[in-house]
């Protein structure tokens, strides 16, 4: 025990000797235990304890409260992109080329270093979107991509604001609160109701965009890969990477969630058009099975109900089609 302990002194030691003395006196920074326990708990509480408590339960209705946590998080991500785009990336004091930690108390660096503890702190308010879906039974939401999204993130960004708040690395900040405006603004929109919902065709371009972000970054990390900028490769590294995870697990996420849907959703059309005893793509099929296949098809349904299951497959992916446009990427 007396060396465990004496183990987790010496990496504090590492911690408060290397980190930025402007932060290490801010709240969850002097040490990575409490965010590490923060971020554990909360994929424990989200796949055992939630689903377990809820598993006997109605789902809550939390339409108002949706409504309002979606509205704060795009007044938030807007403060954050705004406050960093003003401490350097929209005001000419940052290169996108290259651009190294400032370490000084220069009025906009000091500014940047703020906004850098509060984006780590939005990725805790993130945990939110998962806490939501659990109350409301949305179990099938809760992904390997949503939970290790969410779960990742405050302990990556916890790196990041104790030892470089600032420079390079903020790029990601400013992509990323920008996607998350139109992110939450789409949710909000989906909380609003059906009477809004049906106007909602464009998430999986949502999908796109979030690709396209971790994509941008990788770029502009790796690029310092092969130039000189005095900047921490190690964090060239664990940036990059992060994106390069999240991109392939965001394609998943787009390949089980649009291309294959479709596949299936052409392929159940196919089998009702052949129950229905027409071939769309021949038309000499549809005249020999007018004399033949309409009128055993015809017998079958009135016999069989089979008009009547083509009427619940129809209602069912109605049903399935208006879920998810609520559902959170």
């Amino acid at each position: 025990m007396a060396l465990l302990l004496k183990y987790i002194d010496d990496i504090q030691e590492i911690f408060d000797t290397n980190g930025d003395p402007r932060t290490r006196d801010w709240p969850l920074m002097s040490s990575p235990l409490p965010t590490a326990m923060i971020c554990m708990s909360y994929i424990y509480l989200v796949k055992v304890v939630g689903p377990k408590l809820m598993e006997n339960r109605k789902p809550f209705q939390l339409r108002h409260v949706l409504i309002f946590y979606n509205l704060f998080q795009v007044i938030f991500s807007a403060w954050l992109f705004y406050e960093l785009g003003m401490s350097g990336w929209l005001t000419g004091h940052y290169s996108l080329r290259c651009q190294p930690v400032d370490y000084s108390t220069d009025q906009f660096t000091v500014r940047m270093v703020h906004v850098c503890w509060w984006y780590y702190f939005s990725k805790f308010t993130e945990f939110m979107d998962t806490f939501f879906f659990v109350l409301r039974k949305k179990n099938e939401h809760i992904s390997t991509l949503h939970v290790i999204h969410h779960g990742l993130m405050p302990m990556s960004v916890w790196f990041g604001v104790k030892f470089t708040p600032g420079g390079h690395s903020t790029f990601f900040g400013l992509l990323n609160t920008f996607v998350h405006i139109i992110m939450y603004s789409y949710y909000l929109l989906a909380a609003l109701g059906p009477s809004i919902q049906k106007y909602l065709w464009w998430k999986k371009y949502l999908t796109t965009l979030q690709m396209v972000q971790f994509v941008a970054i990788m770029v502009h990390a790796f690029q310092l890969l092969f130039i000189d900028c005095n900047y921490p490769k190690a964090f060239v590294w664990w940036i990059g990477m992060h994106a390069v995870m999240f991109f392939f697990l965001f394609k998943e996420f787009y390949t089980q969630s649009y291309t294959s849907k479709k596949r299936k959703e052409k392929l159940e059309a196919q089998r009702l058009a052949l129950a229905n005893g027409s071939s769309p793509k021949d038309g000499s099929a549809n005249g020999h099975c007018n004399g033949t296949s309409n009128g055993v098809s015809n017998g079958l349904s009135n016999g069989f109900g089979i008009h009547k299951a083509q009427g619940s497959i129809a209602d069912y992916y109605s049903q399935h089609d208006d879920m998810r446009l609520t559902h959170r990427a």
